[in-house]
């Protein structure tokens, strides 16, 4: 993963070329003093051609002989150079694979020089040899990381924080500190980077954000049930104490309420356990069609309760995804269950699969449609909030808790997938759930006719 220190191979290159200059520029100097030895001798009469060339001769290929020694010994301390880059890469590669937070190693230019598996989950587009704002543009981390860098004296350690909103949203704190390489060969001194390491903070930022959430809505949603049971039991322990057919019925609206209370309360736990692993993607293959087939069969006595048929024709083969089954049963018991609630005067529901291919890859869908009333148009933005109700009264008469949308909405965000929600008025409502598949392409129907 580490690159080999680019400067120190430039420098090792040069060192060459400089040898190699120097000691052809003695050789020029040594022939040049030594042909004008020669022509004065010449001239002079004090010594015969013949010697003359072998003592220039043999002065050349002893200046040869230098200088390819000395050319051997410039390319040795290079190579050994270029081994001490090497171990010192691997120093630090071996120091950080075993961190299990992401750590990104820097150079004192800002180069990415090493990094770790788990850094690319803070930054997909790292790469060696390459400036870390090209893979991380937070503006915080970068100023921290400068001020790091040009720090005089000492390095010492810079904190700071950071947040990240896509694919889901994550909070880190960022940690730059410097790390010092043991002198060795091509490092004298000692090499100095910076070490830049991400904790994740996202669990403990969601249990903060969780507790303040179950408490606001606790609050607010139990009041009216409480108070509905407060005001029955004041009056069967007051005017109706002896009434038979009064506490009957106050006992029964006393028992649905707190039936309710169980299940908004259920739905918060369920909704803020969800949350809290929200940036944690499920990796477990799930067969959605049989998946589909226990929900169905699992609502039937619901369905007939209503009078409403469930209709449901899954493909010839199998449709896995990758989730958690769990919370995909829930994901889709919440949508077929409202489609029995809210659609029933439609007397069916359609449920169908089909499978596309999407810019991020092939996803399958699954739509539950039924053919009651309906949504208004100016509902259908804000139905998957907390809470939110196109009607209070209905909603409450069947038993809603305000959440079951909410948390359809926040499975699928944790599946990196989405929610698509059509509606006529007096047409009934489509809701669709679109997810990454895993398996092949479902079959096309087959429309050929039969052989006679």
């Amino acid at each position: 993963m580490a690159v080999a220190n680019e400067p120190q191979e430039t420098g090792g290159a040069r060192g060459l070329l400089a040898t190699a200059v120097d000691s052809v520029g003695r050789v020029r100097v040594a022939v040049a003093i030594t042909a004008a030895v020669l022509l004065v001798a010449v001239l002079t009469r004090e010594l015969a051609p013949l010697p003359a060339v072998l003592v220039f001769a043999t002065v050349a290929m002893a200046l040869a002989v230098d200088v390819r020694r000395a050319i051997r010994r410039r390319a040795a301390d290079v190579a050994e150079s270029g081994r001490g880059a090497e171990a010192g890469d691997l120093v630090i590669d071996a120091t950080i694979a075993g961190v299990p937070d992401p750590v990104i190693v820097l150079e004192r230019g800002g180069l990415v020089r090493a990094f770790n598996r788990r850094a690319v989950e803070v930054a997909p587009a790292l790469a060696t040899a390459r400036p870390l704002s090209f893979a991380l543009r937070h503006p915080g981390v970068l100023d921290a990381v400068r001020r790091a860098a040009e720090e005089a004296g000492p390095l010492g350690t810079v904190r700071t924080e950071m947040a990240q909103r896509v694919p889901t949203e994550r909070w880190w704190e960022t940690v730059i500190a410097p790390v010092r390489l043991p002198p060795g060969p091509g490092r004298p001194a000692g090499e100095r980077l910076l070490m830049v390491s991400f904790h994740d903070l996202t669990p403990l930022r969601r249990s903060e954000q969780m507790r303040a959430d179950f408490i606001a809505n606790a609050s607010h949603e139990l009041r009216t049930p409480l108070a509905s049971l407060s005001g029955f039991i004041d009056t069967l322990q007051g005017p109706a104490r002896t009434d038979t057919a009064a506490r009957e019925k106050f006992l029964a609206i006393m028992r649905a309420q707190a039936s309710r209370m169980a299940r908004l309360i259920d739905d918060l736990l369920s909704l803020s356990r969800i949350e809290l692993k929200a940036h944690v993607r499920p990796e477990t293959p799930v067969d959605l069609v049989l998946l589909l087939r226990q929900v169905v069969e699992g609502l039937q006595p619901l369905a007939a309760e209503r009078g409403v048929a469930v209709a449901f024709e899954p493909p010839a083969s199998g449709v896995t995804v990758a989730g958690d089954r769990d919370e995909l049963v829930r994901a889709f018991e919440n949508l077929v269950e409202n489609a029995l609630k809210y659609g029933a005067s439609g007397g069916r529901i359609d449920i169908g699969m089909t499978l596309a291919t999407a810019p991020q890859g092939d996803e399958v869908a699954v739509a539950v449609k039924d053919y009651g009333p309906g949504i208004a148009p100016e509902h259908l933005p804000r139905l998957t909030e907390r809470f939110y109700r196109a009607d209070v009264a209905d909603s409450r008469a069947q038993g809603g808790t305000g959440l079951g949308l909410a948390l359809v909405k926040h499975i699928l965000q944790r599946h990196r997938g989405r929610l698509v929600i059509d509606s006529t008025v007096g047409a009934g409502a489509t809701f669709t759930v679109r997810l990454p598949s895993l398996a092949e392409r479902l079959p096309e129907p087959d429309t050929a006719q039969p052989a006679e």
